[in-house]
């Protein structure tokens, strides 16, 4: 089964949808593992900080049954499916990496594009994996977040 990582963030009710999603996350996934959370300023418009998150877990779904999953998770959590994309959410999962998959399919590419230049991204995922692998650049999530440019940047941990 491949491990599988996967962005978690919200900025609406944060603390609460995250906790929400975890718990909808861990029962499909009992071996889910988390990475700690992060307070960070809206990105691509103004809203309200958000707080992401990467967790990690093996699945044996397909990689589109996975999202079907994600999607209904971020719907229990009050996403509307048809959400605008540069908007407040109160979820947004993501898969980042799908073991070494390379997927590049309309409305999915595996790994995620923003991965490495995301520092809300990139981070969580480099604290919870820094040994895996990215599948196209062949260096490490810890290796990656090491050479990434923090200059400015502001990410607070916060506990859930």
């Amino acid at each position: 089964m491949p491990a599988v990582y996967v962005a978690a963030g919200s900025n609406i009710e944060p603390e609460t949808n995250l906790r929400h999603a975890l718990g909808e996350l861990r029962r499909e996934f009992p071996a889910l593992k988390s990475s700690p959370a992060y307070r960070n300023p809206a990105f691509g418009f103004e809203g309200d900080d958000f707080i992401n998150l990467v967790v990690g877990f093996e699945s044996g779904q397909a990689v589109h049954d996975l999202i079907r999953t994600l999607h209904r998770v971020e719907e229990v959590c009050g996403r509307p499916r048809l959400a605008p994309k540069w908007a407040p959410r109160s979820m947004d999962l993501d898969i980042l990496l799908y073991g070494d998959a390379v997927i590049d399919e309309p409305g999915l590419r595996v790994p995620r594009a923003d991965l490495t230049t995301k520092a809300y991204m990139l981070r969580p995922a480099a604290d919870l994996a820094p040994d895996v692998i990215h599948p196209t650049l062949g260096r490490s999530l810890g290796e990656l977040w090491k050479a990434f440019d923090t200059c400015g940047l502001s990410m607070q941990v916060v506990e859930l």
